[in-house]
């Protein structure tokens, strides 16, 4: 990894205030963008302002608070959008998921590629890992930055929680089984970047997740 810090930014975007974060070198100037679920002028805004260019839009799974605005920012930058083609069937049902909450429903198209179980994604100084952990929706996927001791867990895993599993795609014991043994077994002090709320680690929620120490 190089000697300079990464460029990285997490900022609650949406009514749902789902966690979109950025990510670049800054040495290259190219940056990832994960979870742009709303709010694109803003996401957008905030690549020029640190002068970077955009090199993929990662979706941890078709929510509409996390994909609703994938294709939009893929039009102003040009980036190739990156989502697990399990969720395609929850990415065609977007008129649905906007009914739910009342919104607009947002344009959306098929992903570029698919983020495959074991893919190697992100930033050449700064890859990811692609995990592959269904639960909250069948293409959910976290990403293991391993370098940077960093975990985009998505719904996946929340601090103090886990992804809900009563919608389109949910499976409880199929959630838990994927924390348990994709997550859980990454090294302790992984800092853990969830799709909703704040931060946490893998050994505090080993330690202490009622979800996960048969506390419920």
């Amino acid at each position: 990894m190089p000697d300079a810090k990464p460029i990285l930014e997490t900022f609650p975007i949406g009514p749902l205030q789902c966690n979109c974060t950025i990510l670049g070198d800054p040495a290259t100037k190219e940056a990832i963008v994960i979870d742009p679920g709303e709010e694109i002028g803003r996401i957008h805004r905030r690549l020029t302002d640190l002068g970077l260019k955009l090199k993929q839009i990662l979706i941890t799974h078709a929510h509409i608070d996390h994909v609703g605005g994938a294709l939009r920012l893929k039009q102003l930058t040009g980036a190739p959008i990156l989502l697990n083609e399990n969720d395609l069937p929850l990415l065609q049902m977007m008129e649905m998921q906007a009914g739910w909450l009342g919104m607009p429903t947002p344009e959306t198209a098929p992903p570029d590629e698919s983020l495959r179980d074991g893919m190697r994604v992100g930033l050449d100084s700064y890859p990811a890992d692609v995990l592959h952990t269904p639960g909250h929706t069948q293409g959910s996927v976290c990403l293991h930055f391993v370098p940077m001791k960093m975990l985009i867990a998505g719904d996946t895993l929340f601090a103090g929680s886990i992804g809900r599993t009563d919608l389109p795609g949910g499976n409880g014991r199929q959630l838990i089984d994927s924390i348990h043994t994709r997550l859980l077994v990454l090294p302790e002090e992984t800092h853990v970047i969830p799709g909703h709320g704040p931060a946490t680690t893998i050994g505090l929620e080993k330690d202490s997740n009622p979800f996960l120490t048969g506390r419920l």
